[in-house]
């Protein structure tokens, strides 16, 4: 679907479910963005809601494979978040532990930054970032300023979020 020098970035399938609980159920991954882990559980209904959301709305967080092993190393796509009462395009990202610090998240989120632009034809995407640092630098990586902050809410916990955004130039 998308494709960059290193990665593929494609749909997840229900095949994908073991490669993504190695990113969802990992603890130091999940830590870093959601405060703890999913359980099996959680991690199925985590995909179904991507699922759902390529037929509701052509895309959702995808797959992003590795070229040159064909291995599923994370997830990285487009999806429709809230943010303070109204509905944004956020790019999201999460990789395994073992791609960390390797260039891939940025590569990816700039290849959906482009898709975006390019095929959703929207003027301006946005990253929400928590206050894990590397995410914040991917963010700025892939040319977006933090423009708001905010308390929210996940899973029973209050996190503070950035709104990072950039908008389209051509």
């Amino acid at each position: 679907m998308i494709e960059t020098k290193r990665l593929i970035i494609r749909e997840m399938v229900q095949s994908d479910y073991d490669a993504l609980c190695g990113i969802l159920c990992d603890e130091e991954v999940m830590r870093a963005a959601y405060e703890s882990a999913f359980n099996l559980e959680e991690a199925q209904n985590w995909l179904n809601r991507h699922l759902k959301r390529y037929e509701e709305y052509g895309f959702g967080l995808w797959a992003v494979v590795l070229k040159e092993t064909n291995e599923m190393i994370g997830q990285c796509g487009l999806t429709m978040q809230g943010w303070r009462e109204k509905e944004i395009l956020e790019i999201g990202f999460l990789f395994q532990k073992a791609y960390w610090h390797k260039g891939y998240a940025t590569e990816a989120a700039i290849a959906c930054k482009e898709y975006a632009f390019s095929v959703l034809n929207v003027n301006r995407v946005y990253s929400i970032r928590d206050t894990n640092i590397a995410s914040q630098k991917v963010a700025v990586r892939n040319g977006m300023n933090m423009i708001d902050k905010d308390t929210q809410n996940f899973r029973n916990i209050d996190m503070e979020f950035f709104l990072y955004s950039v908008e389209r130039t051509k």
